[in-house]
């Protein structure tokens, strides 16, 4: 199991898992819904396979061009601790565990459940041949907290979608400003990426406009529900962190990316969500 969490970054799971516990309780305080224990197990084993067979999907079929480039030829496939076969079969194993579980939620996320899979495997595709590969891995993640909402009510409301958009604009930005460091490399393979298409100055202009529209998203709710304080710190947390991982990052300096990337947007995702929880609390006294 120690090689697959590897070849699955685990750890990444840290920046949708937050906004699918938020879509969780938004349907549990929004609703008339109660909490059950078993489907909130339900919901984060569905995140889990789900992000389990997206990202083992795309260390499978990017193998060839991982083993070309030196920041990634280090990866379990190229490395070879783990076999392009087991990885396949990792990813098909998620993927059922996924639809078997939605089964047992309700009948609309069973429904949903194949196009779910499709859009987070798709992604892998796309920068074979569109440099908005970005926004798709963005809409993936963004299916987090209206899937966890739906889990709950088992129907579609602003108030999660929202919250969907924030995630995929979110996500899309912080990927371009990742992609900085394949720049050079996607253009000799002939890959496609904001970066390699409009060089690092408009990328990160690029990145800042989406980040800009996500932190939108996380402030209309404010119109919608009457949120209290804790709310209001998250929304100013979340925000901060969107700033300051644009100022970590320049055109002329892109060394500090992996701090930007993976540091900042973790702490953004979880306090956001923390904050959006204790909120819920104080509400519901």
């Amino acid at each position: 199991m120690k090689k697959f969490f590897s070849l699955v970054l685990f750890a990444h799971s840290i920046f949708a898992m937050p906004f699918a516990l938020i879509g969780f309780f938004l349907g549990v305080t929004n609703t008339d819904q109660p909490f059950n224990w078993y489907l909130l197990l339900a919901v984060v084993l569905c995140m889990v396979f789900a992000r389990n067979a997206a990202m083992a999907f795309n260390r499978y079929l990017d193998r060839d061009i991982d083993a070309k480039n030196p920041r990634t030829v280090t990866r379990d496939i190229p490395a070879g601790r783990v076999s392009a076969n087991e990885a396949l079969t990792f990813v098909i194993i998620n993927c059922l565990l996924f639809v078997t579980t939605t089964y047992f939620i309700n009948q609309l996320c069973f429904y949903l459940s194949p196009i779910a899979i499709f859009v987070v495997l798709f992604y892998s595709y796309t920068k074979r041949f569109t440099a908005l590969c970005h926004l798709v891995l963005g809409l993936g993640l963004g299916l987090a907290p209206i899937g966890a909402y739906i889990a709950v009510t088992g129907q579609f409301a602003i108030i999660p979608v929202l919250y969907s958009f924030a995630v995929l604009f979110w996500v899309s930005g912080f990927d371009i400003i990742y992609a900085l460091q394949d720049e050079e490399f996607d253009r000799l393979e002939k890959l496609h990426s904001i970066p390699q298409a409009l060089g690092r100055k408009n990328a990160l202009n690029l990145s800042s406009l989406l980040h800009v529209c996500s932190a939108v998203c996380v402030i209309a709710p404010l119109y919608f529900s009457p949120f209290s304080w804790p709310y209001y710190i998250g929304v100013i947390f979340f925000c901060s962190m969107l700033i300051y991982q644009h100022r970590l990052v320049k055109p002329n300096d892109i060394s500090k990316v992996d701090r930007a990337f993976a540091t900042t947007n973790g702490y953004a995702s979880v306090v956001f969500a923390i904050c959006f929880l204790v909120d819920v609390f104080l509400r519901s006294r």
